[in-house]
């Protein structure tokens, strides 16, 4: 192995982010760097033993940590102690095991739903633990919000510089389709997909979940593929930062069905029901730290982002995870 070469462990590697930093890394080829996509196949990160293992085995120097259980609103809702639980296990093991193992750097994946339920707008990285998060998903939201608290305590005892991303909503190829576990986007494809595939008639009532008014912002994953790969090689602090669109850029959930159904070319009728529930109405974060850094970065746009996340779930349908 050559001098410098990192060997880069990426949990979570066969999922929506995984994926997309695989196909990044793929395209730009850099011989000092070794890159490791491993998932639920490879170990049970719920079990320290299993880690250790894992880590043992591949001996990285760096960990891209995205490995984590994962839901849409309503599941969240149902299973808070699950995700609480779970989530505790499966980090502690990770960050515990990088430093048994003299792991230089480990970059965590949290997630903006982890914010205070009560805050002002738009939220940035000194806001984490401000208040409570939405009741909707304090299981998920704790778990991930203590990712953070460990990488200080690693950092004040050891000087580790183990640190953590806080994208907002992502979506793209490789994404989770599943109806228990998907998010907004993917889940509204999954549903307009099934509707029109026997046939896209103006007769067909596509029905969303909601009102459709809260306000989302989502990245392609692509781009935050290039954002963490940032991060790994440039971003050496342990104060975590949000990787996320502009302002801007956030939109309704009521834009988002409409830009799906447009993507999808659905010829029939979209109605909302308002009889379910919408949860959190905004979580608008500031991506001013990151502007800071790299003023100059081009976000995929929202429609083309959409698109081409379309195109890919029908042609591969039949492999996706649905």
């Amino acid at each position: 192995m050559s001098e410098g070469r990192k060997i880069i462990l990426v949990t979570g590697g066969t999922g929506l982010v995984g994926r997309g930093i695989q196909n990044i890394v793929e395209s730009n080829k850099n011989k000092n760097e070794k890159w490791i996509f491993v998932g639920t196949k490879d170990a049970d990160l719920c079990d320290k033993k299993s880690t250790e293992k894992l880590f043992k085995k591949h001996k990285p120097t760096h960990v891209v940590h995205l490995a984590a259980m994962v839901g849409g609103l309503f599941h969240n809702m149902a299973h808070n102690l699950d995700f609480l639980r779970k989530n505790i296990h499966i980090n502690d093991n990770v960050l515990q095991s990088a430093h048994e193992n003299d792991v230089i750097k480990v970059i965590s994946c949290l997630s903006t739903c982890i914010f205070p339920d009560e805050t002002i707008y738009p939220i940035d990285e000194s806001m984490i633990h401000n208040g409570p998060p939405h009741p909707s998903n304090y299981g998920y939201s704790y778990a991930k919000r203590l990712i953070d608290v460990q990488n200080r305590g690693y950092y004040e005892q050891y000087g580790r510089i183990y640190t953590s991303i806080v994208p907002c909503n992502v979506f793209g190829p490789n994404d989770n389709f599943h109806p228990g576990a998907s998010h907004v986007i993917p889940a509204l494809m999954r549903r307009l997909y099934d509707l029109i595939k026997e046939g896209n008639t103006e007769d067909k009532v596509f029905t969303i979940l909601g009102s459709g008014r809260p306000l989302r912002q989502f990245i392609y994953s692509l781009d935050l593929a290039k954002l963490i790969i940032w991060v790994l090689r440039d971003y050496n602090s342990v104060e975590p930062i949000i990787l996320s669109v502009d302002e801007s850029q956030e939109v309704t959930i009521s834009q988002v069905a409409e830009t799906i159904a447009k993507a999808f070319n659905f010829k029939g009728k979209l109605v909302y029901d308002t009889s379910a529930a919408d949860g959190q109405y905004k979580k608008t974060a500031s991506n001013e730290k990151l502007r800071k850094y790299l003023p100059d970065f081009k976000f995929t746009p929202f429609n083309e982002a959409i698109k081409d996340t379309v195109d890919w779930y029908i042609q591969n349908y039949d492999q996706a995870r649905n």
